[in-house]
């Protein structure tokens, strides 16, 4: 299993816009299926992307799809207050199966 948490603050002004662009790739995602899980959060024009994806394979999908794409090139191309932070997450226990 892969877990990758990515975090970034985008100027208030790009705020509603980059709601909606994730809401199209969310869309997009729950067409590929079950073998990943991808939850966004936010506090104030901070915004934490959550992916728990099964294997390598799926997580190549995912990346690949294009409205995904188009948000990470809009979300680039807003002024990022700061760059992006992505993490790779150990699992170490759940209550509930992921997959």
């Amino acid at each position: 299993m892969i877990v990758v948490k990515v975090t970034y603050t985008v100027k208030e002004s790009f705020v509603a816009d980059n709601k909606q662009i994730i809401s199209t790739f969310l869309q997009d995602f729950k067409k590929l299926g079950g073998d990943f899980r991808y939850t966004v959060y936010t506090k104030d024009n901070t915004f934490i992307h959550l992916s728990h994806f099964k294997d390598q394979e799926i997580q190549t999908a995912v990346l690949d799809v294009p409205s995904f794409k188009a948000f990470q090139a809009a979300r680039d191309a807003s002024g990022l207050v700061g760059g992006h932070h992505l993490e790779v997450l150990g699992l170490e226990g759940t209550t509930a199966d992921i997959f």
